[in-house]
């Protein structure tokens, strides 16, 4: 499964550098050019790492970040930008950033840092789910055990669960959900969503996940 990336540069030619780079690192990346716009795709989808310049139009950087530090969201974030000065630098730090690069940075830099960063994420987080008495998921190599046997399911089913293990007891909308599913170029499927939720009651339960009449649907922790 693909690290989903946030850029938020304006500066074109640098903004279609680093998308470019990351995407041959086999990294999925939405890239925005304004504040209002990454915070409306934070809002409508889900993301590994944040990657945020601060001069930036409609809404800089850090009060992005301070924004969303302060409804919750904790996914990591790197600042990238020509600011210097030391009161810059803690200013990033006091918004919630997870690091701090400034400009001119070599490509091979930035990406040691994300990966650092999210390995240590993934490190910092138990590893091993327990979500049925029966029923393990393990969040690094997305395997999932029922009675200690491997259960094979399809890689759109895996992302959902994890996507449900993400937002446990919250409403999930059709339209993020089909947003975290499906990639950006593919159609999605009313029928192939209740296939996938179908399958995925007769894994963990059916009262695990709640059906919301035509909102969406609601994953149970306990």
């Amino acid at each position: 499964m693909k690290t989903k990336l946030l850029l938020l540069e304006d500066d074109l030619t640098l903004s279609e550098t680093i998308v470019e780079y990351f995407e041959e690192q086999n990294f999925e990346v939405i890239n925005v050019y304004n504040g209002v716009d990454a915070l409306n795709a934070i809002y409508e989808q889900n993301f590994d790492i944040l990657l945020l310049d601060v001069n930036v139009p409609l809404l800089n950087g850090f009060d992005v970040l301070k924004k969303l530090r302060s409804q919750g969201n904790l996914t990591p974030a790197i600042f990238i930008t020509s600011l210097n000065s030391m009161d810059s630098l803690e200013e990033g730090f006091n918004s919630g950033c997870d690091d701090y690069i400034r400009k001119p940075f070599a490509l091979k830099e930035l990406q040691l840092r994300v990966q650092t960063i999210i390995k240590r994420e993934f490190s910092s987080k138990s590893k091993l789910l327990q979500i049925a008495n029966n029923v393990t998921f393990d969040l690094i190599s997305n395997e999932i055990k029922k009675d200690e046997e491997i259960v094979k399911l399809n890689p759109k089913e895996i992302k959902l669960l994890k996507f449900f293990l993400q937002h446990p007891n919250e409403l999930l909308v059709h339209d993020r959900i089909y947003d975290y599913v499906w990639e950006y170029d593919e159609e999605y499927s009313d029928n192939s969503l209740r296939t996938y939720i179908k399958n995925l009651r007769k894994l963990i339960g059916s009262e695990k996940i709640v059906s919301l009449k035509k909102l969406g649907y609601r994953f149970n922790e306990k």
